[in-house]
């Protein structure tokens, strides 16, 4: 798995789909708002990143809207159809 450092906060690369995964569109788009979510999605829509976080369920922030267990849902559901993507993890 691929490390990525942003911030002073280290991730790892958990899912790449379609080549979704840009180191510089990410640092330029990530923010310390991020940091208190386990997982980062990122995902393409009109040549612009986007990015979401969400939670396991023993984080505090957990809720519905932001549930790792329900990703596939929402990139299903509020992605771009067939967008690339990419997942990353907080270590």
């Amino acid at each position: 798995m691929k490390k990525i450092l942003l911030e002073e906060q280290e991730y790892e690369l958990i899912k790449e789909y379609k080549s979704g995964f840009d180191i510089d569109e990410l640092s330029a788009r990530y923010t310390d708002y991020f940091k208190d979510y386990d997982y980062i999605l990122g995902d393409w829509a009109y040549g612009k990143l986007r990015l979401k976080g969400f939670c396991e369920k023993t984080n505090p922030l957990c809720n519905d809207i932001n549930d790792y267990s329900n990703i596939d849902t929402y990139i299903k559901d509020s992605c771009a159809y067939d967008c690339k993507y990419f997942i990353i993890k907080k270590k």
